[in-house]
C-alpha cells in the first residue's frame, strides 16, 4: 500500500490480501475525512470490483481510490484487463452470485471502462 496526498494505491494478488487491502483504503478515507458512510459505500464497491477481478482477470489485480472533493474514485485494474458488462441486472434474491455489479451501479454516480484505466467508478461523498 502506498498512500501519498489522498490517493492510495495497491495491488492484491490472492483473496487474503483482498481484506487487508480494503482495511487499508478504508483507513486512509478516514484520515482524508470521508464520512463513515461514504468510507462503508466504497469498501463495498471497491470488494466487488476486486472479487470480479480476482475471479475472472487472471488472478491478480491493482486499485486506487481518491478522494476529489465531494467524491471517491476508485479505479481497479486486473492481470488481463478485465471488463464486466456494461450494464447490470441484478439476480434472484435467492441466487448465490450476480448482484456484485448491480450493487457497484447502484452506490456509484458513474462506471466506465478503460484500456488505461480499467474500471473506473464514483462514489459521491453526501454530508
Amino acid at each position: 500500500e502506498k498512500v501519498d496526498g489522498g490517493r492510495m494505491n495497491c495491488e492484491v494478488d490472492d483473496f487474503r490480501e483482498l481484506k487487508e487491502a480494503l482495511e487499508d483504503m478504508c483507513a486512509a478515507l478516514e484520515r482524508d475525512a470521508v464520512p463513515a458512510n461514504a468510507v462503508f459505500d466504497c469498501k463495498l464497491v471497491a470488494r466487488e470490483l476486486l472479487c470480479n477481478a480476482l475471479r475472472y482477470g487472471g488472478g491478480c489485480t491493482a486499485f486506487r481510490a481518491e478522494k476529489h472533493d465531494n467524491e471517491v474514485v476508485i479505479r481497479v485494474r486486473s492481470a488481463n484487463n478485465f471488463r464486466p458488462p456494461e450494464h447490470s441486472a441484478c439476480s434472484a434474491v435467492d441466487a448465490e452470485r450476480g448482484r456484485g455489479l448491480y450493487l457497484v451501479d447502484a452506490l456509484t454516480v458513474s462506471r466506465t471502462f478503460s484500456e488505461e484505466d480499467g474500471i473506473c467508478v464514483i462514489v459521491r461523498i453526501l454530508p
